[in-house]
């Protein structure tokens, strides 16, 4: 027993001490365990387990009691949970890629438009109504566009990037049963 407390202190480590198999699952969900959604409570428990272990290669250990064991759902739980950790990882992954690009087009349209109300300024001496509008629409839209855009790039996708980081890595997690 005491050795698998020592191994469980190691950093490629996460272990979960559960009873049985349903402190994985959620409460509410009635279906069987190939098709019943995670517990929130046990997703919150693997991340902050997860934060302190800086290697890229995990191992998520359950220890279950000898008693409670059953090596059939054992099977079934590490599919749906491998199966789970990558459905999210490309969910949060193609988020991000898509915050960025649109982050990024934003700023060259913010752009692109303050050049053109740079252009309607220096060459419309004033006379001409339209070209003035233009200008005073156009260079609030390059600016909202080209801060949108930065504050996309910048802010918006570090918030997103630990649940992405986490999914990743979780995706290629080792999962592994074990009795005490």
């Amino acid at each position: 027993m005491d050795t698998q407390k020592e191994k469980l202190l190691r950093n490629d480590e996460i272990g979960l001490w559960i009873e049985d198999y349903g402190y994985i699952f959620s409460d509410f969900d009635p279906r069987p365990i190939s098709q019943r959604g995670l517990s929130e409570d046990f997703i919150e428990e693997v991340k902050k387990a997860s934060i302190v272990k800086d290697y890229d290669s995990l191992e998520l250990k359950f220890l279950v009691s000898k008693k409670n064991r059953n090596y059939g759902e054992e099977s079934i739980i590490k599919k749906r949970l491998k199966g789970y950790f990558r459905k999210h990882a490309m969910e949060f992954r193609n988020e991000y890629k898509k915050m960025l690009r649109q982050g990024s087009s934003f700023v060259v349209f913010g752009v692109i438009f303050m050049f053109i109300t740079t252009f309607f300024l220096v060459n419309n001496p004033g006379s001409n109504y339209v070209l003035t509008f233009l200008a005073v629409l156009l260079e609030p839209a390059g600016w909202f566009l080209f801060w949108e855009g930065l504050d996309l790039l910048i802010f918006e996708s570090k918030k997103k990037k630990p649940n992405m980081k986490f999914y990743m890595r979780m995706s290629n997690v080792r999962i592994t049963f074990t009795d005490y």
